[in-house]
Order: C-alpha cells, then sequence, then structure tokens
C-alpha cells in the first residue's frame, strides 16, 4: 500500500525476500534466524533529509507489537541489506535495540506492517526512544510514507 499517489515515482518500499501481502520467509522470524529481511527504498524524495522505519504487528494479542524501530536513516540508502542497521534504532517490544522478527503467540496468521517515513528533518530525540516515542516525533515532518505488508503464521507449537 502507498500512502500517496501510486504512481511510478511514487515512494516505495519493497524486499526481494517476499512480496507484498506475501508470506515473510521462516529465515526473517523468530523460528529461523530471526534476522531483518532485505529491504529498498524507491523514490525517496529529493527533500527528504532523513528516513524513518518501523515495523509492528497489529495482531498481537496485546494490541500494536512494535518488531523494529530505526531513524535517522541517511536519505540516499537505496537498499538495507539482511541483518543490518542503516540507522539509529530504537526500543522493540522485545525490550531490544534490534529487529525482532515475527513471531505470533498463536497459530493464526498475523500480519507485519514494514512502514517506511520520507522526512524534512533529522529526529532529535531521546536516545532509545519506543516505537510511539518515535511516531510521536514523526509528526509534522513527514514528506512521504509507504509500507509494505508480510504475513507469518506458526504452524504448530
Amino acid at each position: 500500500m502507498v500512502w500517496a499517489d501510486s504512481g511510478p515515482n511514487t515512494f516505495q518500499l519493497t524486499s526481494s525476500a517476499f512480496q507484498a501481502n506475501a508470506e515473510i520467509p521462516m529465515k526473517y522470524t523468530c523460528d529461523g534466524g530471526d534476522i531483518s529481511p532485505p529491504l529498498a527504498f524507491k523514490n525517496v524524495p529529493v527533500k527528504a533529509q532523513s528516513l524513518a522505519l518501523t515495523v509492528s504487528d497489529p495482531d498481537a494479542p496485546e494490541g500494536i507489537w512494535s518488531h523494529w524501530v530505526i531513524y535517522n536513516i541517511p536519505p540516499n540508502t537505496a537498499e538495507i541489506i539482511e541483518n543490518t542497521n542503516p540507522g539509529t534504532e530504537g526500543l522493540s517490544d522485545f525490550g531490544k535495540y534490534a529487529y525482532g522478527g515475527p513471531c505470533p503467540p498463536d497459530e493464526k496468521p498475523h500480519h507485519y506492517i514494514f512502514r517506511a517515513y520520507a522526512l524534512d528533518n533529522i529526529l532529535n530525540i531521546n536516545e532509545g526512544p519506543t516505537l510511539s516515542e518515535v511516531e510521536k516525533a514523526l509528526r509534522g515532518h513527514i514528506i512521504a510514507k509507504t509500507e509494505l505488508i508480510g504475513t507469518y503464521q506458526k504452524t504448530a507449537f
């Protein structure tokens, strides 16, 4: 899903590991290597001063569960190579400053929203922010945003 115009020059987030609305490979989940998937930014707005990326699970029983929070990614970043971090990491709901892969606590399918933001500034926030603190800091600074949704479902416990 793209938030703005969906033309060929629209800000986009893609992955070579999975297609939009398709299953995220086990390698990138807690059942596999629990490493971040490769991601690519396309058509980053020229005026962007930084990028931010969040990954969350809206299907978690506790409510929205934060899997990864990264901000102050350089705007010339074209891709995030798997298992790397291109910016400053915030605190996930796993209690760590790193990617936490899909890990549903039940056998229901969960959706994982990879949301990218192009910002008109570099975020100046306290070290170790949570998802909600980063989202608050983004307000008023978003030039463009886009998302990539993947799914994951545990098959047996």
